[in-house]
């Protein structure tokens, strides 16, 4: 507990202190964002306002991990050190990342608002996806669970949702398959929730918050644990670990947000939203929470979802929209609300999301006490 104190400390110091010196950064060398010429009109001010915030916010967490696993050393020599679930957890965040710098750079840089072409974005992020997907199936420890695993979890693994049905092989490539797919979907929901000052992150901030309390959760109800409770315990490896990055991530953020709210004097940009969608795969992955997180995740899978039913519609009804604009949170803006309410109410609505799948967390474990 004193670790993730002093995590969360480090992460949200780092980010208060280094994002307004970063926008300075940013200002002196006219890396501004360009918006959409087809968006709301209100967003058009917006034109200049310095992005690639999530650079900060990746350096805070890793800075604020080392740190804190220093610190822990010099109190205790014996203290665990980095875990191998989180070192993973960290290259898929900083990974990631990077393609959404890579992104982002070469939108300011050609200024244009747009910046890798699909196909080299997609090369790039399933580059990345399928090594961690490799990497996460290895590394057992003592007791021979491994940081991922190749059944389909809910709040726990689900024995009869055995990737491995087939064999191991065909279980390993069914597996790197479906973690793909988890950190698409978790990239893009993250990548398409941020079109609004604090939206994102303040989501994001939830759902981080969320990971802490059920890494803390498991660590204490581990299966070997002296507070085991039975058949109730959880097969996770390094669940206190990865308690403390979430409570980093989220500390980090709302560090962010102080400078990313309404008006905002930075953006994440995709170097922030594919980082922290990267993450939240990553927790869903390595907690053993894959489908819990549609729930957990939920305002973000709505956004998502509208964007999909505005193409679909599009294209069945050759022309026609379903939203006045995708994603959701703009259909809203052009029905007259204020930017600050959409983002409030989406807020109170990921409050909701993540308070649901605390509860199916909670109920389950308490089911099987």
């Amino acid at each position: 507990m004193i670790a993730l104190l002093i995590g969360a400390g480090v992460a949200l110091l780092f980010a208060l202190v280094g994002t307004p010196l970063f926008i300075r950064l940013l200002v002196n060398r006219g890396y501004g964002q360009f918006i959409r010429d087809d968006g709301p009109t209100s967003h058009h001010t917006k034109r200049g306002t310095p992005t690639m915030g999530g650079t900060v916010v990746v350096a805070a967490v890793l800075v604020a991990y080392g740190v804190t696993h220093l610190i822990m050393w010099m109190m205790n020599p014996r203290s665990p050190g980095p875990s191998v679930s989180g070192l993973l957890l960290l290259f898929l965040m900083v990974g990631m990342g990077f393609v959404g710098f890579l992104d982002d750079y070469i939108k300011i840089s050609k200024q244009r608002s747009l910046g890798l072409n699909a196909k080299a974005k997609l090369i790039l992020q399933g580059a990345v996806g399928i090594l961690f997907a490799v990497l996460a199936l290895n590394f057992p420890d003592q007791d021979g669970i491994t940081p991922a695993s190749m059944q389909i979890s809910l709040v726990r693994d689900i024995p009869w949702l055995n990737l491995a049905f087939g064999g191991t092989v065909l279980g390993a490539v069914l597996f790197v398959i479906w973690s793909n797919l988890i950190v698409t979907a978790a990239t893009n929901g993250v990548n398409l929730t941020d079109g609004l000052d604090g939206l994102a992150s303040g989501a994001a901030i939830m759902v981080f918050g969320a990971y802490t309390l059920m890494g803390i959760w498991q660590s204490n109800q581990a299966c070997g644990s002296p507070r085991e409770a039975g058949s109730g315990c959880y097969i996770v490896r390094d669940p206190l670990d990865l308690a403390l990055l979430a409570a980093i991530l989220s500390a980090a953020l709302v560090g962010f947000l102080w400078w990313n709210t309404s008006p905002a004097k930075i953006f994440m940009g995709d170097t922030g939203s594919l980082a922290i969608g990267g993450a939240i795969a990553g927790f869903a992955i390595m907690s053993r929470t894959e489908l819990l997180l549609g729930l957990i995740g939920g305002l973000f899978v709505l956004i998502t979802l509208s964007v999909i039913i505005q193409v679909g519609y599009f294209r069945i009804t050759k022309g026609k929209r379903f939203f006045k604009m995708a994603p959701l949170q703009h259909h809203f803006e052009l029905k007259g609300w204020a930017e600050i309410t959409v983002v409030v109410r989406f807020w109170i609505l990921c409050g909701l999301f993540v308070a649901g799948g605390l509860g199916i967390f909670y109920a389950e474990w308490v089911v099987l006490l």
